[in-house]
């Protein structure tokens, strides 16, 4: 073993907001590196013990579907706390869908009755504000867990400790 490796400890995390984003419409792109697709919020919140608000409208995902069927997201968010402060919300991650899950993710009549532990739906979190009260987002890093919803999409995000 590389006498150079240092045990730093198991990577730990805390609760930070669930999210909640209705999407508009997506809009079919295309493209070479597999089928772009855009999914942009019309609407949403987000609450948890250290901060709270609403999804702002304009923000989306420009998520591309692989060849084999599974995603790579590519978030940008605005979120308004309940105090009127503004954070910016950006996140990348993956969607794997086992094959056998293809159709009935495709189909908004079953999908939202998916249990989340069939996929793997993860990503890796970071924010941006001006605002004083909340500069603390600056300076973390987040990973969030995502799942169906009537309308949308939803996240448990938790801050990386």
């Amino acid at each position: 073993m590389d006498t150079r490796i240092k045990d730093v400890g198991a990577v730990e995390t805390d609760f930070l907001f669930d999210l909640v984003a209705d999407l508009n419409p997506p809009l079919s792109i295309g493209g070479p590196l597999g089928h772009r697709t855009m999914f942009g919020v019309a609407a949403g919140s987000f609450e948890g013990p250290k901060i709270r608000g609403e999804v702002l409208p304009g923000g989306g995902d420009w998520a591309v579907f692989r060849p084999d069927g599974n995603m790579h997201l590519d978030v940008r968010l605005t979120l308004r706390t309940d105090d009127g402060e503004l954070v910016s919300m950006s996140y990348g991650g993956r969607w794997i869908i086992p094959a056998e899950l293809r159709t009935a993710v495709k189909d908004p009549a079953v999908n939202r009755a998916i249990d989340p532990a069939q996929y793997y739906w993860r990503t890796t979190v970071l924010f941006e504000t001006g605002s004083e009260r909340y500069s603390w987002l600056n300076d973390i890093v987040a990973v969030g867990s995502g799942y169906l919803v009537e309308g949308g999409v939803a996240y448990r995000v938790s801050e990386v400790l």
